[in-house]
């Protein structure tokens, strides 16, 4: 019974840790603006007339006044501008490419066919002793 006594005794002398702080911390993070936000931020500040307006509104929305200025020379380059989504087809420089890349391959092909036969033709003419175009054209001369 000593024993169990003397270790409760020591369980009590531990000093109690402190128990860690539960508040997070939050990380920051970089903002992003969609282009809808962006148009319609420069549409309101277009609209503002009278002196202070636009610091109103850049104070109401929590933006900096650079936003605008960057935000303008995206729309000048039409970067706001709704995107397409999904994969690129292929312009039209590529489509005519391989479309003739796809011809010149079939007219070498056929021409192979072609030069194939006149040898075939030109062999038979010679073992049958039949005169050939080439032949006619020396007697000709």
């Amino acid at each position: 019974m000593s024993q169990t006594n003397g270790t409760k005794a020591k369980m009590n002398d531990q000093v109690p840790q402190e128990l860690p702080d539960p508040e997070v911390v939050p990380t920051a993070k970089r903002r992003q603006f969609s282009a809808a936000y962006k148009r319609r931020i420069l549409e309101e500040a277009e609209t503002c007339t009278e002196p202070g307006e636009v610091g109103a509104l850049l104070r109401r929305e929590g933006l900096y006044s650079s936003y605008l200025t960057s935000w303008r020379r995206q729309r000048e380059r039409g970067e706001l501008e709704p995107q397409p989504r999904g994969r690129k087809g292929p312009d039209q420089q590529s489509r005519e490419i391989a479309r003739l890349q796809q011809e010149n391959e079939r007219l070498r092909a056929q021409l192979a066919r072609a030069e194939t036969i006149i040898d075939v033709q030109k062999k038979l003419s010679s073992l049958f002793g039949l005169p050939t175009a080439e032949t006619s054209q020396d007697d000709a001369e």
